[in-house]
């Protein structure tokens, strides 16, 4: 069981509380999970990541253990600690100001 924590606007906007779980088969990449979290919520199609396109939303970020994965292909494969749950995968809603 993969682990998504997502913003709180987009929690709201799909009707979540707390984690998002998904049920991912190997291999975990971004793209599985961004795939997977519209699947099973299609009122986030667009929001993370641009319809048409499929490249991430600027104010998006995506971190796993730590690193920031926010650049990377959506083929990069995930931590063995987000495959398998123990850590969770983190959709950011980025802030700018000083």
């Amino acid at each position: 069981m993969i682990r998504v924590a997502l913003p709180f606007h987009l929690r709201k906007l799909a009707g979540l509380e707390g984690e998002l779980n998904l049920q991912i088969p190997e291999p975990v990449t971004i793209g599985a999970i961004l795939d997977a979290i519209e699947l099973k919520h299609p009122v986030l199609r667009g929001t993370i990541r641009d319809h048409v396109s499929l490249k991430r939303r600027p104010f998006i970020r995506f971190f796993a253990c730590k690193e920031d994965l926010s650049l990377e292909p959506y083929d990069t494969l995930l931590p063995k600690a987000v495959a398998s749950g123990v850590e969770p995968f983190l959709v950011v809603g980025a802030m700018a100001g000083g």
